[in-house]
């Protein structure tokens, strides 16, 4: 890669998140001058656009290089000030995210009819970007907290965007009630990171529980920083699990779903909760290892427990679907099911299995984050026209509305199938991965419970299809003009299947860049590009 590449990418690792924050900020002084109704919304595709680009653009250069980028803010070395390290994993989830949003800014676009005040919609919605970005490319646990915060209050404002509608406001306080906990369990945890390690750089963190790991092991060291570092540890993940929705933590989701504006629940299940399953596996893939104070022994204890959960929860979720009569409520509850099977997947560590087997299952997590939030977004989208024209929400109440659309059924089948794990979706491809991953390191209930909780949720999905699309209309419904927007929903449904289908260059690209970062291999790279980085903003 060119010289002027390197440095574009890198600088577009320190600038994309302050932009896009600097445009959420003065788009409504912007929208007193410019007073058209679809100002916000094309200025934030645009803003949506260039984060897009840019996220496209570091990654390009973190997947041919096989390097993580590490830029210090304000030129002061990591550990000093604030860095974000991108590696080839948040490399993927930040590309993964900011083109996401562009899809959900324009299902907003169409949705825009339905917003009063559109310009404080678009604000907190690229406001909610910049806390995903920021938190998937931080290399600061701190920052990590502020992006948290910073995603959390985009996150409460838009569930509550509906004002004069009391069940958004009433979903919207109750998870800002647990979140404002939650954040604040995290914060406790991060000082007593701070006052054990004197650090709170991810790198520098690294680089420590490896020595402080090789000087116990050979007695040289105490074991307070056992209790310490699983302290800090287990507070953090409960934070992380209740920001994904992992079972028992899920209790505020279906609410905030239901009640949001249905762009927003697209928002959440394909961007929202995937900070929570990522920050969970950085914690403890990355920044506290195997070979780090917490042990092999307490951090497979609570792989384990994850893995538990993860079933509990794709199965609860899974047998949720099949009772709910509200469609929103219903693909909530696929939601908890999915981040059960992510966390599932995510537990492969608890007994030790090779190198080649986390690559085998990170590639299949990578995978089902994509197919799960392309397929979301195509679901709320599809789900949108029908509950327009029906004019409520419930599925007995929408029978047969979909015979009205059939390009819209088309793919709203299409999203449901991939979901389901039907070839040869992507959805398919990934729930296929995580059970070869389970059998490739012997663990043959685990693989069972894959296979369990994906034929679980079908039911679920079935009856959807059955009730929107299958059934005689229930009664003369309303017409909706989709126009080229439908041609929108189709190009969702092309990208799982084309996905699938090209599974395998997939699974390769997706394979190096969990090599990469998620392997010992990654490991070294990340603690060594954060030793650079250092060494060069020192000025040698």
């Amino acid at each position: 890669m060119s010289a002027v590449a390197q440095g574009l990418a890198y600088d577009l690792t320190g600038l994309t998140v302050p932009v896009i924050a600097l445009f959420a900020f003065i788009l409504p002084l912007l929208q007193k001058f410019v007073k058209h109704r679809l100002f916000p919304g094309v200025y934030a595709m645009v803003v949506t656009l260039f984060a897009a680009v840019s996220a496209t653009t570091i990654y390009s250069h973190v997947a041919s290089t096989g390097k993580p980028i590490v830029y210090g803010f304000g030129g002061w070395p990591p550990p000093l000030g604030i860095a974000y390290e991108v590696d080839g994993f948040n490399a993927l989830l930040g590309m993964y995210a900011s083109w996401l949003i562009v899809g959900i800014v324009i299902f907003s676009l169409w949705y825009n009819r339905n917003l009063d005040e559109p310009e404080w919609y678009y604000t907190l919605l690229l406001g909610f970007e910049v806390g995903a970005l920021g938190c998937f490319y931080t290399g600061d646990v701190f920052n990590l907290f502020v992006m948290i915060e910073v995603l959390a209050v985009s996150t409460y404002g838009l569930i509550a965007y509906h004002k004069n509608n009391p069940g958004s406001v009433e979903a919207a306080i109750k998870y800002a009630i647990i979140g404002a906990t939650a954040t604040t369990i995290y914060f406790i945890g991060l000082m007593i990171i701070y006052g054990a390690y004197g650090t709170l750089n991810m790198g520098d963190i690294l680089s420590r529980n490896i020595r402080l790991f090789g000087l116990i092991e050979v007695g040289l060291a105490g074991t307070a920083f056992i209790a310490v570092a699983t302290l800090a540890v287990s507070l953090s993940l409960w934070v992380f699990t209740f920001k994904a929705g992992l079972f028992p933590n899920h209790f505020w989701l279906p609410d905030a779903y239901c009640e949001a504006p249905t762009p927003v629940s697209a928002a959440l299940s394909g961007v929202s909760e995937i900070v929570g399953v990522y920050a969970a596996i950085r914690f403890l893939y990355t920044i506290f290892p195997a070979f780090s104070p917490i042990g092999y022994a307490y951090r497979g204890v609570v792989l384990a427990v994850l893995l538990v959960l993860g079933f509990l929860g794709g199965v609860v979720g899974a047998l949720m679907m099949f009772v709910q009569r509200d469609i929103k409520r219903l693909l909530a509850y696929s939601s908890v099911s999915h981040i059960g099977l992510l966390f599932l997947a995510s537990a492969i560590s608890f007994m030790p299995v090779s190198e080649e087997v986390v690559v085998i299952a990170f590639t299949a997590v990578l995978a089902h984050i994509i197919a799960h939030g392309v397929g979301k977004l195509l679901l709320f989208a599809s789900s949108e026209i029908f509950i327009e024209a029906a004019g409520t929400k419930i599925l007995d109440d929408m029978r047969g509305i979909g015979r009205k659309y059939p390009l819209v059924s088309m793919a709203l089948i299409a999203g449901f199938l991939n979901l389901m794990g039907a070839i040869p979706f992507l959805g398919f491809f990934s729930k296929l991965l995580m059970y070869q991953a389970y059998m490739a390191a012997g663990q043959v209930l685990p693989a069972i419970a894959i296979v369990v909780v994906s034929a679980l949720s079908i039911p679920g999905y079935a009856k959807a299809i059955y009730s929107l699309v299958l059934s005689a209309p229930v009664k003369e419904f309303n017409g909706i003009r989709v126009g080229a927007y439908k041609y929108f929903l189709v190009l969702l449904a092309a990208i799982l299947l084309a996905a699938g289908i090209a599974f395998t260059h997939l699974y390769a690209c997706i394979g190096s860049l969990v090599d990469s970062s998620l392997t010992f291999k990654g490991l070294v790279n990340y603690g060594q590009a954060f030793l650079e980085a250092r060494h060069v903003l020192w000025g040698g």
